[in-house]
């Protein structure tokens, strides 16, 4: 898997790849969509998966942010467009990539920028996109959506609050690998969560919340000196927002808190600045509940959140 993301005036770029076929899977991780109780209001009903590779994701990835209490995204056609002929090109060229090489059988534009304009986008001065690839032998959209969930680096991408468009493309090569690309949009960066706000992942009460994650699948490795670890918790905030983290902990309901990796941008610059994450440094407890309280701020506004989820 790949992931990549920009905002504002093309100056902000971080390449985040997650290397082989199917990569990140914890050993609970369903393979089709299950009910989460609700959360911010009614959760539509998850339709069956179709076999349709590109639906199946943005079903899972629509159903993820509407249980953090995002907005879900419109799949228009110049995102699509876009994403499906960088799916394409992945899939003659059978490689997993961002930058697309002139000259080369599929060719649609070097960048994810071009990409987007030539399918028609005219950005305003304010302005974020971001895709995330994946490359696996499955070819389940629900799976690939999971699995980049999963990914803390692509989680950001995906759970950003101001995005508002999404295309979604997906091409399986001769070799058996399929190609999943997802471009998000938002052309203006209005209507996120607004100043001091976040939303947090798992989201609170949620159940069957994986217990692992293998980090070294993902590249580069968000916990270099261990591979499986615990599930990744994290806290999003609008992409013009800067989070900074105060306390960041999880415990065991009665226990305490675990060893954690804690990710936040003035640490690790390929966490953005609206984002954090806490890595436990070993996979969860089956069947468990955990506490989770986060304490920081948001643009110097403090912010607190205390929630639970059960594996």
């Amino acid at each position: 898997m790949n992931c990549f993301f920009k905002v504002g005036m093309p100056t902000l770029l971080a390449a985040i790849m997650l290397a082989g076929c199917g990569g990140g899977r914890g050993d609970d991780v369903v393979s089709a969509p299950q009910p989460q109780p609700e959360f911010n209001g009614a959760v539509s009903p998850v339709p069956a998966a179709s076999g349709d590779t590109a639906s199946d994701a943005l079903t899972r990835f629509n159903l993820r942010r509407q249980q953090l209490g995002l907005r879900v995204l419109a799949r228009t056609a110049p995102a699509n467009n876009a994403a499906q002929k960088h799916a394409d090109y992945q899939k003659v060229n059978d490689t997993i990539t961002h930058e697309q090489i002139p000259g080369a059988m599929g060719f649609t534009g070097a960048t994810l920028g071009d990409r987007l304009a030539a399918a028609g986008y005219r950005f305003q001065s304010a302005y974020a996109y971001g895709e995330v690839l994946s490359a696996t032998s499955d070819p389940s959209g629900v799976r690939a959506a999971d699995d980049l969930i999963a990914a803390v680096y692509h989680r950001f991408v995906i759970f950003d609050p101001v995005f508002k468009e999404v295309g979604l493309g997906a091409a399986t090569a001769s070799s058996g690998r399929t190609y999943l690309a997802t471009n998000f949009v938002a052309n203006g960066l209005d209507g996120g969560l607004g100043i001091g706000r976040i939303v947090v992942y798992p989201f609170p009460e949620q159940n069957s919340v994986p217990r692992n994650f293998f980090s070294d699948q993902e590249i580069p490795d968000p916990v270099p000196a261990r591979n499986e670890v615990g599930y990744p918790i994290s806290v999003h905030a609008d992409i013009t927002a800067r989070i900074a983290v105060q306390e960041f902990l999880v415990r065991p309901r009665g226990g305490n808190p675990l060893p954690v990796r804690v990710l936040q941008n003035s640490a690790d610059p390929l966490t953005p600045p609206s984002a954090a994450s806490i890595v436990p440094l070993s996979p969860l407890e089956r069947s468990t509940t955990y506490d989770v309280r986060f304490v920081g701020t948001v643009d110097a506004l403090p912010v607190s959140k205390e929630w639970s989820f059960t594996t």
